[in-house]
């Protein structure tokens, strides 16, 4: 079976909410099997509202609705899907005894347009909302089942994982989706596609690249009676991946790159630190995100003037004066001068323009060198990294943590 979520309110169109409903809403349909083909966004007017359930009643066997179940005049949900299954709404006299004692119970003023969330489409049941006063639906007629349910996070994520995906379970047979990343550095979207593009022909399990901010992400899906069936398929995929990837894969799912590196360290029993430039301390703020970095982390420093370059990490003032502080020679004194601060292993170092506009020297924006000491070698990866400041600074960070991951390998 198939689903399809349409998202209900004109501030979802407008950007002044960010839809964190339907995303939530993906991953259930995912573990009960359901596959969900389309989504859609549609704003507060019954017309529009009516067609896009039409459409997605045309394409899928089961539509979720999220939103537009509130007492106003503007919370047409309800109407909206009585007009898309053609089910004329009818009052449920003790949904409006259930909806009044709430409001009694907290003290609230009773409002006779309240009244309209009493109201379902007449081949609808209703789904109890024990977080507010709008009650979800449940409408079957013929082969289609329509779910409605209540915007608001605090209402929506109690009934969505309760109530709802009984449901969707249900009618599903027992069949779970089920997926696992796996996290790529080092590579560009469309060489991971050409080194793996003859195993993402499979259909169960599939394989798809998803582009990242300097990775790649691949998931693996496969579709089984439940979740190890589905892992058993999804393993002889894994090691093909990791076999023509090699060290470029470096986590699975949720794990981070910062999160790699500290864990591999850690298993090394080697300590790491770093000396920033143009990042101010964005690439020690992500190790030290990672429970555990104490035992790897030494310590940072954010050298952002050549003064401190000098007085700080010991940066010689003639190379300064020779080659400026963006450059190979000061990328690799700084890491020196980290290790010598620091007592680390390893070391990265980050020095670079991030804008707007080329520094002082000119050098331009976006040329950044990265150092990395380690017991036994030391280098410099020179890099152009386009324009826009946060761009550079994130972009540069994550090339750092790469070219230390592949070091470790």
């Amino acid at each position: 079976m198939n689903a399809e979520i349409v998202s209900v309110g004109t501030e979802l169109l407008l950007g002044t909410t960010v839809d964190t409903n339907a995303a939530f809403m993906g991953e259930i349909l995912a573990e009960c099997g359901l596959a969900c083909t389309h989504r859609q966004t549609v704003g507060d007017n019954l017309d529009r509202l009516t067609a896009a359930l039409r459409l997605a009643l045309s394409r899928a066997d089961v539509v979720i609705t999220i939103g537009g179940l509130g007492p106003t005049q503007d919370d047409l949900t309800r109407d909206g899907i009585a007009a898309a299954l053609e089910s004329p709404l009818v009052y449920d006299s003790l949904v409006e005894e259930s909806i009044r004692a709430t409001f009694e119970a907290r003290g609230l003023r009773w409002v006779d347009s309240n009244a309209r969330q009493a109201m379902r489409p007449e081949c609808g049941e209703i789904i109890a909302n024990a977080n507010g006063t709008a009650p979800g639906l449940v409408c079957r007629k013929g082969r289609k089942v329509v779910l409605a349910l209540p915007g608001p996070p605090r209402e929506f994520n109690p009934m969505a994982s309760g109530a709802v995906k009984g449901i969707l379970a249900s009618l599903s047979g027992g069949q779970v989706i089920h997926s696992r990343i796996l996290r790529v550095c080092g590579l560009g979207e469309s060489r991971v596609e050409e080194l793996t593009l003859d195993l993402m022909s499979g259909s169960n399990p599939s394989l798809a690249p998803y582009a990242k901010t300097m990775e790649v992400h691949l998931r693996l899906t496969a579709a089984a009676g439940s979740v190890d069936e589905a892992e058993r398929l999804i393993e002889p995929l894994e090691k093909q991946v990791r076999e023509r990837l090699g060290w470029h894969v470096y986590g699975v799912d949720g794990t981070t790159l910062e999160a790699a590196v500290i864990h591999r360290l850690a298993e090394r029993g080697e300590t790491l630190s770093v000396a920033e430039s143009c990042t101010g301390g964005l690439l020690g703020a992500r190790l030290t995100s990672v429970p555990g970095s104490s035992r790897v982390f030494t310590g940072g420093l954010i050298a952002y003037t050549n003064a401190v370059k000098q007085s700080e990490l010991e940066v010689s003032p003639e190379v300064l004066a020779e080659h400026t502080a963006v450059s190979e020679p000061v990328a690799i004194e700084m890491c020196l001068g980290s290790v010598k601060k620091f007592g680390s292993d390893w070391a990265l170092s980050i020095t670079g323009v991030a804008g707007p506009g080329p520094d002082d020297d000119g050098n331009p924006e976006g040329l950044v060198f990265i150092g990395l000491k380690g017991p036994d070698s030391e280098m410099v990866a020179r890099h152009q990294l386009g324009k826009g400041r946060e761009n550079i600074r994130t972009r540069a960070a994550q090339l750092a943590l790469t070219l230390l991951w592949q070091k470790l390998q």
